[in-house]
């Protein structure tokens, strides 16, 4: 069986430990793996035809993005679907997706005119993030109106979220199908460089984490979780992240695909029906013209 792993360009440009294990066991156990970053292919889009029995989708820039949605439209299988990798890279979907589905995340706000967010500024800190951001790039934490007015007119659509207060750490969770790893690390703007700590994972958070899972669609995936006062609140999800500081996990992530590859195991994207809970309904008003309060 043919797999092909559509990679990210990294800096520095080292392979990641971990996929290296993954694809020495694939190999090992018969599969035929080849990988290729797209920024670094000449290719035709109306000349690439499926020609893999399983892409693995690793990368999220725009460019593997649009790849994968030409094979998508061929009918190729991939590890993630290319309609919850998709999804997952919108954090206003994502956001929308997660709270339908009893998730806790910030409560969240769009628009393409910054000054209309004074009078919620004026009442709590809010946190400003690109929609399709990634490792944190572009995003700001706005406590005050002058901070405001002095960000930058955002050249992309953003997603606005309350500021959720935590301890100073970033909580990292990694899901392998039914498997549930976390990590904790300081945060700072290189965290995601960094491998952590591996720690236990409560009940409440494996929950939430599977939950998530459910609602986009995905099997291999991680999110951002803060422990807020209130309880874990998740800020962010990714597809296919590094797993960074989870201890012998290439193992477990090829037998995952080996099992998807084989059909032992699947995903669906769930319908509107099943994403939705009945108490969420308002969420999928398409306007809400009243001025904030």
């Amino acid at each position: 069986m043919r797999l092909y792993f559509l990679l990210t360009q990294r800096v520095p440009a080292v392979p990641s430990p971990v996929l290296l294990e993954v694809f020495d066991i694939l190999k090992r156990i018969g599969f035929h793996v080849e990988s290729g970053i797209a920024e670094e292919i000449l290719l035709q889009p109306d000349h690439l035809a499926v020609a893999h029995d399983l892409y693995l989708l690793k990368s999220h820039t725009e460019l593997s993005l649009s790849l994968a949605g030409v094979l998508h439209g061929q009918g190729a299988r991939m590890l993630n679907p290319y309609l919850s990798c998709i999804t997952t890279q919108d954090k206003i979907i994502t956001s929308q997706r997660l709270r339908a589905a009893d998730v806790s995340v910030p409560q969240s706000w769009v628009t393409g005119e910054l000054d209309l967010l004074r009078p919620i500024i004026e009442r709590q800190p809010l946190i400003i993030k690109p929609y399709r951001g990634h490792r944190g790039a572009g995003i700001h934490i706005v406590r005050t109106v002058s901070e405001l007015e002095a960000i930058p007119e955002p050249e992309t659509p953003v997603i606005i979220q309350e500021y959720i207060p935590g301890t100073g750490e970033d909580l990292k969770v990694y899901v392998v199908g039914e498997n549930v790893f976390a990590v904790r690390k300081t945060f700072s703007s290189s965290s995601f460089t960094e491998f952590g700590r591996p720690c236990p994972v409560s009940p409440e958070v494996r929950e939430m984490a599977q939950r998530v899972g459910r609602a986009l669609g995905l099997g291999l995936y991680g999110l951002d979780v803060i422990e807020s006062p209130k309880g874990p609140v998740v800020v962010d999800v990714n597809y296919f992240p590094g797993y960074k500081g989870v201890p012998d996990i290439a193992p477990v992530i090829a037998k995952y695909i080996e099992e998807y590859a084989n059909g032992n195991v699947g995903l669906n994207w769930p319908s509107p029906a099943s994403a939705i809970n009945a108490d969420n309904l308002s969420s999928f008003v398409m306007f809400n013209m009243d001025p904030p309060q």
